[in-house]
């Protein structure tokens, strides 16, 4: 079996592994296009990777049924799998359709030469009828890759011809016959129950030589649908993607159920065939960042419905958690509500301008002190473009929205609430003078100080932007909420804080944590000073 050998390290492209894993589908074919290596495809591109495949099998099916298989010379398959490996890193494989002894021995052969970082096998061995679509020694060929392997994703069937028993009929004996499968031959086992009765659709990551076997459990609703072709493909793609770019197979395996879920709750949407139709692989990624061809007032709604800024992971989730009363509270205030309804005086909206203007000249400076402490260089070069960005906003709001081209504003002295804000984020960088060497857990609190400016500004905005509408007193300045470019780098600062997060002790992740709630605080306490809540 392969190790893990990026678990400690950095994901997502801060550090450590590449931005967009590269994954490589080993697999027959799907000319309608809902299994096999085009379903594969799919599913890495949707969940974050880049897709490369070799074709085993070239197969004639549809959504009704397979009508023939024409095989390939396994020399050939050698061959694609040289082409690839010769110039590509892989960061992870999904195995599926083999079909015979010498292509599984091939693919075994080439793995025990490469060594790639994760391998995710789906063992097709049973077909929709019940039949056995492998022959004896097939099957032994395949037990044999077990031991190649870091996760086997069989569903009920053809688990039970893997431990050579019945097939589990309740979800604890299939959970047992996982751990037996595991214990057998050293490997992962994503036990599945979707061939299980029920209202709900249980999948299990077990692991025989853990703690506790049943490593993760995570269940969604049953879909009422037929159009499921190609599920098992997908998943094992999508689980190989995600846990390239997370290396941890239970947060791939949270992430894969949560995408698969959405994937299938709306494959009715789609209208392929007259069988069992594909799920809907890019549902989601087609809701949340699709932007429709030459149609402005469609571009505006795609934007008003994109969801708030996703936690990055567990940490980040937690924080996101710990702030929740906080900003219910922001949005509870007079200031948020009247600039949602468009009541908010004008004096108020102005006065709040002039503060938000100072506040962004301190807050580049904050940005830009964590340009010159981060370690990595692309946390710099996010760090130093995000700095600019907030002196460009400021000039923008002079000469856009602030009389005389922002030149009153310029007047305008600092409120308590704008001058404590940026005494929290400036205080310790401006002590620490010119940059003479790193102190001792600075950028750590500065990311937390920053990332609220980003995410909340983020997440109250998606309301706001709910109540925007051509007539609205404020709409240009609504607008400015849903700016595509802000919500990349949002999602990219949240990313970053995971990550520091992760890596570090435990006593500077509460200094983060710290000072991201009390950056919280304060972004509260900036929105009220708008009417004089404070």
């Amino acid at each position: 079996m392969s190790s893990d050998p990026r678990t400690g390290m950095d994901f997502d492209g801060v550090r450590g592994a590449p931005r967009i894993p590269r994954i490589l589908s080993i697999a027959g074919t799907d000319p309608t296009g809902g299994a096999g290596i085009q379903a594969d495809l799919k599913s890495i591109a949707a969940t974050g990777g880049y897709g490369m495949a070799v074709v085993t099998a070239l197969v004639a099916q549809n959504t009704r049924g397979v009508r023939s298989v024409h095989t390939p010379p396994v020399g050939f398959l050698r061959e694609q799998l040289d082409a690839v490996s010769d110039d590509v890193t892989i960061d992870a494989v999904k195995i599926g359709m083999l079909g015979s002894a010498g292509i599984t021995q091939a693919v075994d052969a080439w793995l025990a030469e490469v060594r790639v970082p994760a391998v995710v096998l789906d063992p097709v061995m049973i077909a929709t009828s019940g039949d056995r679509l492998l022959d004896e020694g097939a099957e032994a060929a395949m037990r044999q890759l077990l031991h190649r392997v870091d996760v086997v994703t069989p569903n009920l069937p053809e688990l039970a011809v893997l431990v050579q028993e019945p097939v589990a009929g309740d979800w604890s004996s299939a959970l047992a016959q996982g751990e037996r499968l595991s214990g057998a031959y050293g490997v992962r086992v994503l036990v599945k129950g979707g061939h299980l009765e029920g209202q709900w659709c249980p999948d299990a990551l077990v692991d025989a030589a853990a703690a506790d076997p049943v490593v993760l459990q995570v269940r969604a609703p049953r879909v009422d649908t037929v159009n499921t072709h190609g599920t098992g493909c997908s998943m094992s793609a999508a689980l190989a993607t995600c846990y390239a770019r997370t290396g941890r197979w239970d947060h791939a395996l949270a992430a894969t159920k949560e995408w698969l879920q959405e994937a299938l709750e709306n494959a009715d949407e789609l209208d392929v065939g007259t069988g069992h139709g594909p799920v809907h692989h890019f549902h989601g990624v087609w809701r949340r960042g699709l932007t429709p061809l030459g149609d402005a007032a469609a571009v505006q709604e795609a934007v008003k419905e994109a969801p708030p800024m996703e936690a990055a992971g567990p940490h980040t989730a937690a924080l996101w958690e710990q702030t929740a009363a906080v900003r219910a509270d922001i949005d509870e205030l007079d200031f948020v509500r009247a600039l949602g309804s468009g009541t908010l005086s004008r004096d108020a909206f102005g006065f709040y301008l002039a503060q938000d203007a100072l506040y962004l000249r301190g807050y580049a400076r904050a940005l830009a002190r964590a340009s010159e402490l981060a370690p990595a260089f692309d946390e710099q070069v996010f760090w130093a473009k995000a700095a600019y960005d907030a002196l460009a906003t400021e000039m923008e709001l002079h000469t856009s929205w602030l009389p005389d081209g922002g030149s009153a504003g310029r007047e305008v002295p600092p409120g308590p609430v704008t001058s404590g804000y940026l005494q929290h984020l400036l205080g310790s960088a401006d002590a620490a003078g010119p940059v003479t060497g790193r102190p001792e857990n600075e950028y750590e609190r500065l990311v937390g100080a920053v990332l609220p400016c980003f995410w909340i500004y983020a997440d109250v905005g998606t309301r706001l932007s709910d109540a925007n509408h051509p007539g609205h007193p404020y709409a240009q300045w609504l607008d400015t909420y849903t700016d595509p470019g802000f919500a990349e780098s949002t999602t990219a600062a949240v990313r970053i804080l995971e990550h520091v997060l992760d890596r570090s002790s435990e006593d500077s992740r509460e200094i983060t944590r710290s000072a991201f709630r009390e950056s919280t605080r304060w972004e509260y306490e900036f929105f009220a000073a708008g009417t004089g809540e404070s």
